[in-house]
Parts: structure tokens; sequence; C-alpha cells
């Protein structure tokens, strides 16, 4: 018989596994299991209610949910209808959502409830026409929704979906869908699948737009690079994966998610990645085969007194990214749980993992690992030419899992691509002999706060738009818990004045940033150090307090 071919889009691969494993538990949260048929009928239903609403192949949706049950749900439909998944935190604060709604242009949102406070200081500037809420106990059946939901704080009065035109509540739209005939959508390899927000050289998030063929390659790629870890699981014990990131981010999204989908695994969906208590409770009551995460969460997990009640004994493959692993954090994690930490390294422009240590090897060396197939790295100077081996250059990316371009921003896009295809990556290596990539420098300036990257300029951006304000500069800070976190320099336009003072600024920042963006340390100067041609010397602010 000829070998199939590889799955085109994500919507291929997702068809493949409802298919094939009916009956398996493909997610896992609340206490609730879902099977593949039930995520195959559910998103049917949904994805049918969207076609309904009047949305067009193509049409952006967003979605603003934690780690629940109605995220795989939610995908699924957006995909099978033809539509691209926008991926926003949750907790976006309403300035930062208003862009993001109005940059993408999205024509709905599925929104968690804790959100709707933030979506209506903005609704009536932004262009979209539907919002779903959604509850954590929406798809736990009447009495344990019940239960869940009603042990969560108390909302503010007018978080409800009758407070906004437009809203609906999500149960009932599910509900209205399963009346509804879905039409299959003819998805192409080249649609687009996910317009996911990242930082650039702008104040502002760029649209790393991602074709359904450029994510769908990144999960065949790590499915083959962890092959030696995950393969050859008995047949009674399907692949479970620990979601303790968050699916909003990519590397979430689709190394914990979509991935497991792919692999017909379990995604066991975690809530508390900032609790290790509850999350090791958890643990201890599942087998997990599989764990992606951050530094600071292999860290807390192996750090606290209960890890040793977690049978790590099934635990095959860990593997840290969106910020380095420390060398401390691998040795212990070895140690505590006997499974090899591996590390990868990926952008969100890159669908992301480009580079991983081997999943067989003896651990952690200081190397970000080699790359994926089909990936292939250069090293470039400051005039785009490769440097010789051994030398530290610009990590350039060309493969099939690099972005097409940046949402509407062509000179960006054009910034970061070079003529024969390869991803300037703004972070500088080193290449071995034997292909094995060490990180010299991260991408320039970026702040990592628990895994997510805080791009000074924003931060820059929202404090200087404060009256009294004449500069200001974000810088990373280390910090043992979270890895890194924002220190603010700033200097005053009028040095003998009291305003703004540190409260005000903090204030301010509580209304404009995400909470892992908002500075931990604020600090005023009379003046920032600068380089001979005028640039602020951020390196000096980190070196010398």
């Amino acid at each position: 018989m000829p070998t199939p071919a590889p799955p085109a889009t994500l919507v291929d691969i997702l068809d493949a596994s409802f298919l094939k494993w009916p009956r398996r538990e493909a997610v896992r949260a609340l206490g609730r299991a879902y099977s593949y048929a039930e995520l195959d009928a559910a998103s049917r239903a949904l994805a049918a209610w969207l076609q309904a609403s009047g949305l067009q192949r193509g049409d952006r949706v967003a979605l603003m949910l934690p780690n629940i049950p109605q995220v795989p749900v939610c995908v699924a439909a957006v995909l099978r209808a033809g539509l691209v998944v926008v991926n926003i935190s949750p907790a976006c604060p309403p300035a930062e959502l208003e862009y993001l709604l109005r940059d993408s242009g999205a024509r709905a949102v599925v929104a968690i409830d804790d959100a709707l406070p933030a979506l209506q200081q903005v609704w009536a500037r932004v262009h979209v026409k539907q919002a779903l809420i959604a509850t954590p106990g929406d798809l736990l059946g009447p009495l344990r929704g019940r239960w869940v939901n009603h042990r969560r704080p108390a909302r503010p009065r007018n978080a409800h979906p009758q407070a906004m035109p437009g809203a609906l509540a999500f149960a009932d739209a599910l509900a209205a869908g399963r009346k509804l005939a879905f039409a299959p959508v003819a998805v192409a390899a080249d649609d687009m699948a996910l317009l996911q927000y990242t930082g650039g050289t702008t104040a502002r998030p760029l649209g790393a737009v991602l074709l359904h063929r450029q994510v769908a390659a990144n999960l065949l790629q790590c499915e083959a690079w962890f092959r030696p870890a995950l393969g050859g699981l008995p047949a009674d014990e399907p692949l479970q994966v620990a979601c303790a990131l968050p699916l909003h981010h990519i590397f979430g999204f689709s190394i914990a998610l979509m991935l497991t989908l792919h692999l017909g695994g379990c995604a066991l969906l975690l809530n508390t990645p900032n609790d290790p208590a509850t999350m090791l409770r958890t643990l201890a009551r599942q087998r997990v085969h599989c764990l992606p995460g951050t530094d600071e969460l292999f860290q807390a997990l192996v750090s606290h007194p209960d890890c040793d009640r977690v049978d790590w004994s099934h635990l095959r493959l860990a593997v840290g990214g969106s910020m380095p692993v420390r060398q401390a954090t691998a040795r212990l994690w070895l140690h505590k749980t006997g499974c090899v930490l591996c590390e990868g390294y990926g952008l969100t422009e890159t669908s992301p993992a480009v580079t991983c240590t081997p999943v067989d090897g003896p651990g952690w060396d200081g190397g970000i690992g080699l790359p994926l197939p089909g990936t292939e790295l250069r090293l470039l100077d400051e005039a785009g030419q490769a440097v010789p081996l051994g030398t530290a250059g610009e990590i350039a990316v060309r493969g099939p899992q690099v972005m097409a371009g940046y949402w509407h921003r062509p000179e960006e896009t054009a910034r970061v691509m070079t003529a024969d295809g390869f991803f300037r990556t703004g972070d500088i290596g080193v290449q071995d002999e034997y292909g094995v990539l060490r990180l010299v420098d991260r991408k320039k300036d970026t702040i990592f706060v628990s895994g997510f990257n805080v791009y000074p300029s924003e931060v820059e951006r929202v404090v200087t738009q404060m009256p009294g304000v004449a500069e200001c500069a974000a810088v990373a800070q280390r910090d043992a818990r979270v890895g890194e976190t924002v220190k603010l320099v700033v200097v005053k336009a009028d040095p003998g004045s009291a305003s703004p003072s540190e409260a005000d600024v903090r204030a301010h920042c509580e209304t404009h940033l995400t909470g892992y963006k908002r500075p931990r340390v604020v600090e005023f100067r009379a003046d920032l150090p600068r380089t001979p041609v005028g640039k602020v010397m951020r390196r000096a602010l980190r070196e010398h307090g």
C-alpha cells in the first residue's frame, strides 16, 4: 500500500484523530474527561453556530480563555469552519485588548466571563460583532457545572453577557449549534490558521501569520523528534500530557495541546502553574508521560516538599521552552524525577519549535539542541553574511514552520526575512562542529517573566504617556521565582516635582499592562546612561543597577 500523505492542515490532523480514536479521552479538566467523539461533536456544533452567525471563511475569531475544555472545542470549531484563531490572554488589560481586536480585525470573540469587564470597556470602539461568554462549568453538566462556577470569587455586578450588546452565553450558542447542520469547509494548506501576536521592533505587538501547513509541519517535526521518548507506550496506556502552559501562548497551543491531539493522547488541562502544591496533587493522581514547561515551573515543582509524593516513573519527556533552562534546575529535576529535562528553542514566528536537545540524550549541556527535521540554521553577521563555524552570529531559520509574515506589516516582514527565505530571529548564538546550537544572548533587551516575553518598548510606551514623565527605560532584573522581572527607571520632566510618584506609576501600569508586564521595581533617576550616539544603554542599567 502507498504511504499516506502527511496531513496538510490542522483540520486534517483533527479529523484524523476524531476518526481513529473516538472512544479515547482527548481532554481531562475539572474532574471530567471528554472523549474524541465528544470533542468532535461539540466542535461541529460550535462550527455550525459560527457559520450561521454570518462569519465568512478567513474571518478572525479571538479566544480569551484559560486552560479549560472550551479551548480545544473552540480551536477545532474555528479551524473546521475555515476561520482563523487569534489567541489573546484572558487577563489582557483594556488598552492592549482594544489594539489586538482592532489590529486583527476579529469579527467574533470567545471569552471567559472574567474578561467581561475589559471587553465591555472597549466594545464600542472595536469591530467585533459577536461575543460568546464562557464559564468554567459550561461543559461539566448542570450539577458539577453549577458547583464549579459557585466556588469562584464573585464577579463584578455588570459582568454578565446581557450587559454587552451582541454577547451570548457560550452554553447557549453550543446548544443552538447542536440543532444546526455543519457545512464542512475545504480548508487549504495555505489558508491562515493562527494570527499569533508577538513583540517586534515597534512599540506594538505584531501578528505572526501562521498558515495551516506551517503549524502542521511543526507538529510533525516535533512528533519525529519526540518519538524516542514517547513511542512504544503500551496499547492500554495512551499518551497523557500535562498542559500547565497557557494554551493562548504558542508553546502551550502547539506543543501541549495540538501535538497531544495529533498523537491521540489526553491533554490534562491545568490552571495552577503558580500553585505547585495544587499541581502536584493533580499529578499524583495521574499517569503523566509528557510535561512541557518553563524553567520556573520545573524549579517550583521539584523544590516543593510534595514533589516526592508524585510517581514520576511514567514520565518519559519533560521539555523546557520560552526561557532558558538553568543547569541547577535541570540537575535537580533529573535527581527528583529520574527524567532528563530537555530544552527546546523557538519563537512565535516559527510555529514555534526550531531546535531541541536529544530526548534520549544525557541531559543539560548548556546548548539548545539541534535543528528539528527539515530545519536549516544560519548564523549571520550584521551585513547578513554567514559567520565561520564557532563564531557568534544572529540565528536565522529556514524551514516549513516559518511564518508567512507579519499581519499588515510588510516593512517589518521585510526586515526579518532574507531574500532566500531565512527568518532573522534577533537572537545571538554559536553552533559547534556537531551542529549543536548555543544561545549567547537572547533577543535584544527582551525580559523573560514566567516564560512570557516582555518587550521594554511596550512598557516604556505606556509609561511615557504619563504626565510628568520625560523618559524611562525597562530592563530585566533576575528573580529566583519567575526567572526575571521588569525593572523600570524613570526620569521626571521636573526633577523637583513629587509627581509622578512610584504609586502613580504602578497604578498607571495596572490599568494599561498585563500583570507579568508590570514593573516589580520602579526607580527614579536624573538621567539615563547613553551611548555616544544617544542610545540608552540598557546593559548599564542591568549590570550596575
